[in-house]
């Protein structure tokens, strides 16, 4: 004779889950487990570490891969994470401000001279946040520059300098490089550098230098004249490469000695400067902020060499005339915990994608919809008073581990962005007596939102521009 009371402990379990989601209630949620203990930033001392000046290369398969870092353990002993977690977010708070601003001078009008010109993403303010930095050769010396997929200009500072800020290696030596040549005002690279970057090249006390003026929104600038000079990507070699050689400089760059531009323009950025080499293709898995932790930029497209754990899925670049430089998407969808949102905005245009800016930023009904479903799911914890531009905030001091829901950006043709656990949230407190959801809300529904680098941790994020795609993997960051 069968057991009765296996079958009723079914029934009764089936009974159960039918009447949890009559209720709404989903009873299954998708998470994963936060080590706090891991997660938490702790004291570092010492001097200036020397481990971001020595970056390594490969060549492989016909790719270029750099080790990526992240900045923080470059810039020497932090006596207080707190206060570097909190400014970094003011910093974040003020850059998108200045960038929204100029999206709108672009859209709906001109700017009028180059004295006016703020080029986006990369202003003073904002390479606070610009967190992470490679290691090239130029000319014959190395030199240790920013990443940044919203600037099309690569620049460093150059000898003899006007006024520089502080770096931490030797300024660029033109005069010392049998392989450097001014780039002439009445060139075609010349003319371009308006459309590009929004700066008109104009020629200076020597008639035939080609010059470029980039001012920010903090009063930061970097003025100089383009070049051109012989750049090695570890072993691959790129001549003729051009770059802004910055005579005057002021502001906040964090003692790197340039930045590179790996925007999408079609002349002066090193993406379309090495397409030849390249194929227009570059990926690059950012690494977390631990001191030993690293990544890669792969410049080349064989995805073999790529690590990843999960297949990568493809979404289309969607063009934007009035914004070519920049790396727009489709955005279709977000989940909390494997629980679709439903929100109107999905559908009003673009998301952008960058490197540099930190929190992800949303459209307030978007924002609204995700903040309303995480604290449906995270529910039971201690809150804790927000902070800057993030508002969902816990008191997690008493706790070990805790499990949070998952968070998933779903774009066109079903490409998704897992976000890592490390990427959900951010803490403002070290003890984790103030940790907060690492999304923040746009001040309006019509501003532009932003994919930001804290939710691209340990994913490889794959640009390919040749064929307007853009693509997503899970990847444990290592160079290696």
């Amino acid at each position: 004779m069968v057991d009765a009371k296996p079958v009723f402990q079914v029934l009764l379990h089936l009974l159960f889950l039918c009447l949890c989601s009559a209720n709404g209630v989903q009873s299954f949620k998708e998470k994963k487990v936060l080590k706090l203990q891991e997660f938490r930033w702790r004291q570092r001392g010492g001097t200036r570490s020397t481990v971001c000046l020595s970056q390594k290369s490969r060549k492989e398969k016909g790719a270029t891969i750099l080790e990526i870092k992240h900045r923080d353990y470059c810039s020497g002993k932090i006596v207080d994470w707190n206060k570097k977690q909190q400014k970094r977010l003011i910093f974040d708070d003020l850059h998108v401000r200045s960038l929204q601003s100029q999206f709108k001078n672009r859209v709906y009008g001109r700017i009028k001279d180059a004295s006016e010109a703020q080029i986006p993403l990369t202003s003073g303010i904002r390479l606070q946040t610009l967190n992470y930095i490679v290691t090239l050769e130029l000319g014959g010396r190395n030199m240790t520059v920013i990443v940044d997929t919203g600037s099309d200009l690569t620049w460093v500072q150059c000898q003899p300098c006007k006024l520089c800020y502080n770096q931490q290696e030797p300024l660029f030596n033109s005069s010392a490089s049998p392989s450097y040549k001014s780039v002439l005002c009445n060139s075609s690279t010349c003319q371009a550098l308006q459309f590009d970057t929004g700066n008109s090249g104009a020629c200076g006390s020597n008639p035939t230098s080609c010059n470029y003026v980039v001012n920010y929104g903090d009063g930061s600038y970097t003025r100089g004249e383009l070049g051109s000079d012989h750049l090695s990507l570890g072993a691959t070699p790129v001549n003729n490469f051009v770059f802004g050689c910055g005579r005057n400089n002021k502001g906040l760059f964090g003692g790197a000695s340039g930045l590179m531009g790996l925007g999408r323009s079609e002349s002066v950025s090193l993406v379309s400067q090495t397409s030849a080499l390249f194929g227009g293709v570059f990926s690059y898995c950012l690494p977390t902020t631990e001191a030993t932790a690293s990544g890669s930029l792969i410049m080349g497209g064989d995805a073999s060499i790529y690590k990843n754990s999960t297949p990568i899925s493809y979404t289309r670049m969607v063009p934007n005339p009035e914004l070519s430089s920049f790396y727009f998407l489709n955005l279709t969808g977000i989940s909390i915990g494997g629980v679709a949102l439903q929100a109107q905005s999905f559908a009003s245009g673009g998301i952008l994608i960058d490197s540099g800016t930190v929190i992800s930023r949303l459209a307030p009904l978007v924002y609204e919809a995700v903040k309303a479903e995480f604290l449906k799911q995270f529910s039971g914890y201690p809150p804790a008073p927000g902070f800057s531009i993030l508002d969902t905030c816990f008191n997690l001091s008493a706790y070990q581990e805790v499990s949070i829901p998952t968070l998933k950006f779903h774009f066109e043709g079903n490409a998704e962005l897992n976000v890592d656990v490390t990427g959900v949230f951010y803490l403002v407190k070290t003890d984790a007596s103030q940790i907060c959801l690492a999304l923040a809300s746009l001040s309006y529904e019509d501003e532009i939102g932003i994919i930001g680098n804290y939710q691209q941790k340990n994913r490889r994020v794959i640009y390919n521009t040749k064929d307007s795609k853009l693509g997503f993997a899970e990847e444990s960051c290592s160079f290696i």
